[in-house]
C-alpha cells in the first residue's frame, strides 16, 4: 500500500501545535485502501481498478486528515452541520473566518492533482468506453465541489498530470464545459448501458453503467438548479433534457450514490478519536430537527452526554439532541459532551440521493419547468424516500404538519444560546399559484436535512438561495470582510497561486472573480442575495 505522505507531512506541520490530527495511526488512516500494489500494477485489469477506485476516493475523500478539513472543518461548518470542537482551532478556523493557509489550500491543492493523473491512468488502461465515460463523469464530480468553493479555477487548461499551473476558467465557463462532458458521458453509457465493467473497479456502483447513467443526470440536474438566477435560460434546458431522459435520476434509495468505506469511515475517526473528537454536531441542523421532532434525530445522531451535576439549574435537565453552535470561542473540554454524528466504520460515505433529486425536481417544477410532476408532489416524494433511506417511520404524519417550527436554541451550557427563532418555515407544502419564496425555502431546508452530511453542498445552497437560514457566528475575526448575515461566500486562492501560478491567477481574479480575492466575494452563482 502506498502512503499519502504529503498528507501526513502537511497535516503535522499544520496541527502540530494544536495537537489535532497527528496521531500514531497515519497508515491506517492515510492509505486509500483500494490502490493496487506495485506487483498488481503489473495487470491491466489492476491499473484500470486503482485508477477509476483512486478517483472515487478523492470525490468525498477516504482519506482521513482531507475529509477533516474539507468536508468537517470547511463543510460541516458552513452547511450548518458540524462544529468545531478543539479549542486548538480557536483564532484559525472556518467557523470564525480566519482559516490558516494550510487550512485554505487543502481541497484545492491535494485534491485536483489527485484526479488529473488517475484520469490519465484510465485513459491508459483501457479502451472501454464505460469506465472511461465513469472517469469523466467523476471529475466533473468532484470538480464542481472545487469551482464552488472558490469561484474561477484551472479546469480546461489543466494537463494530464494535474500540474495547477495553467489558465483559469471563469466560473460559468466551467460549468458549461462541465454540462458538455456529462452530455457526453451520458450519452457513451446510454448507449452501452448494458455493457457492465468488473465491480473491482467501482466502490460505488460495482460496474453498473445503467447506475453511472443515473448519477450524471442527477450531478447535471443539481448543476442546473445551482445557476438557476444566473443562466435562467440554459438552467431550463439543462433540467428539463434530465427530466426527459430515458433513463432519468437517482428515483430511489436503491440508486443512492454511497461510497464503500474498506476500513475506515473518515467522518467517524474525525468526530470520535482524534482527540476525542475534534468535531461535534451543530445546533443549527439539531434545533431545526428537534422543531420538528423528526423521527430521523436517532438516525442521525448521537444524544449529548452531559452529567447530572453539568445540567444542574439549567432550563434543559437532560440529555436530548443537542448540537454545539459553530461560530464561537471553543472552551475546553466540556464541549465532548454535545450530541454527536451516529457513523460507524463500516458506514458508506454519500455522494448524493434519491431524496435530493426530488427537492431538486420540486424546485424545477416551482419554477414553471417541465419537470414530470408538480413541485407539491416531488417535495413530499423527497422526504418520504430521506424517511426511507434511513429507516425512519412516521414520513406521512411529519410532511403533513402544518405548525411545527425550528426551535430557538438553548445551550445546555447556557454560553452560546441563541435569542432568536432560527427560522419561522413550517413543513407542510403551501398550495399556492407559481413561483412562491415560501415553498423554496421549504424545499431547501428539506433538502438540507436529507442531504446530511454533505456541508459543502449545504453551503453552496445556502449562498445560492440564503436558504436553510443559520445562526450568526458568534465571533467573526474577519476584520469586516465577511458580513455576519451573509456569512463566508467563497475562499481566497492558496498562497501556492501567488507563487507558482501568479500571471494565471492574476488575470482570472482581474477578469472573473468581479471583487477582491476574499471570503467576501460571491460566487458567479451566488448572485441572489
Amino acid at each position: 500500500m502506498k502512503k499519502n505522505k504529503s498528507i501526513i507531512r502537511f497535516v503535522c506541520l499544520g496541527l502540530l501545535a494544536s495537537a489535532t490530527a497527528c496521531t500514531s495511526n497515519f497508515e491506517k488512516y492515510n492509505t486509500n485502501p483500494y490502490d493496487a500494489n506495485d506487483q498488481e500494477m503489473g495487470y491491466d485489469g489492476y491499473k484500470m481498478r486503482s485508477a477509476l477506485t483512486s478517483m472515487q476516493g478523492w470525490v468525498i475523500p477516504l482519506d482521513v486528515n482531507t475529509t477533516q478539513f474539507t468536508e468537517c472543518l470547511l463543510g460541516g461548518s458552513y452547511g450548518g452541520y458540524l462544529a468545531d470542537s478543539n479549542n486548538g482551532f480557536n483564532g484559525k478556523n472556518f467557523a470564525t473566518y480566519t482559516p490558516e493557509e494550510t487550512w485554505l489550500r487543502v481541497l484545492f491543492n491535494d485534491i485536483i492533482p489527485k484526479i488529473y493523473p488517475s484520469l490519465k491512468d484510465l485513459k491508459a488502461a483501457t479502451t472501454d468506453p464505460v469506465p472511461l465515460a465513469v472517469g469523466n463523469v467523476i471529475k466533473v464530480i468532484a470538480m464542481q465541489r472545487i469551482t464552488d468553493v472558490y469561484g474561477p479555477i484551472p479546469y480546461s487548461k489543466i494537463g494530464e498530470d494535474g500540474k495547477l499551473v495553467a489558465p483559469y476558467d471563469s466560473q460559468e465557463q466551467v460549468y458549461k464545459t462541465m454540462f458538455a462532458e456529462l452530455d457526453e458521458a451520458i450519452a457513451t453509457l446510454t448507449t452501452h448501458r448494458t455493457e457492465d465493467f468488473t465491480p473491482n473497479a467501482d466502490m460505488v456502483y460495482g460496474g453498473k453503467a445503467e447506475n453511472w447513467i443515473k448519477l450524471a443526470n442527477s450531478i447535471k440536474l443539481r448543476m442546473a438548479i445551482r445557476i438557476a438566477n444566473v443562466s435562467p435560460a440554459l438552467a431550463q434546458q439543462k433540467a428539463e433534457e434530465v427530466a426527459k431522459h430515458e433513463v432519468g435520476t437517482l428515483a430511489t434509495n436503491d440508486d443512492n450514490a454511497l461510497m464503500k468505506v474498506a476500513v475506515t469511515n473518515p467522518f467517524r475517526v474525525v468526530m470520535y478519536e482524534y482527540n476525542g473528537g475534534d468535531s461535534r454536531v451543530s445546533a443549527d441542523i439539531t434545533s431545526y430537527m428537534n422543531g420538528y421532532e423528526d423521527p430521523r434525530r436517532e438516525k442521525y445522531f448521537i444524544k449529548s452526554a452531559f452529567t447530572a451535576d453539568e445540567l444542574a439549574g439549567r432550563k434543559i435537565t437532560e440529555n436530548g439532541y443537542y448540537g454545539l453552535r459553530s461560530g464561537i470561542q471553543i472552551p475546553g473540554n466540556v464541549v465532548k459532551n454535545y450530541a454527536n454524528m451516529n457513523v460507524q466504520n463500516g458506514s458508506k460515505l454519500l455522494w448524493m440521493n434519491a431524496a435530493e433529486c426530488a427537492f431538486l425536481k420540486a424546485e424545477g417544477a416551482l419554477r414553471g419547468w417541465n419537470m414530470g410532476g408538480t413541485a407539491e408532489s416531488f417535495y413530499n416524494a423527497g422526504i418520504r424516500l430521506s424517511f426511507a433511506q434511513w429507516g425512519a417511520d412516521g414520513a406521512d404524519n411529519y410532511l403533513t404538519n402544518s405548525t411545527l417550527k425550528p426551535k430557538m436554541y438553548e445551550d445546555p451550557m447556557g454560553m452560546f444560546s441563541y435569542d432568536k427563532a432560527i427560522s419561522n418555515i413550517t413543513i407542510k407544502w403551501k398550495a399556492v399559484a407559481g413561483f412562491d419564496e415560501e415553498n423554496l425555502e421549504r424545499i431547501i431546508t428539506q433538502k438540507w436535512i436529507a442531504n446530511f452530511p454533505l456541508g459543502i453542498e449545504a453551503w453552496s445552497e445556502f449562498r445560492r438561495t440564503g436558504y436553510p437560514r443559520l445562526m450568526q457566528a458568534m465571533v467573526n475575526s474577519s476584520a469586516g470582510i465577511v458580513q455576519n448575515e451573509r456569512m463566508a461566500r467563497r475562499l481566497p486562492y492558496p498562497q501556492t497561486e501567488r507563487t507558482e501560478n501568479t500571471v494565471n491567477l492574476n488575470e482570472a481574479i482581474s477578469k472573473y472573480l468581479n471583487g477582491p480575492d476574499n471570503m467576501g466575494t460571491d460566487v458567479w452563482w451566488a448572485k441572489k442575495n
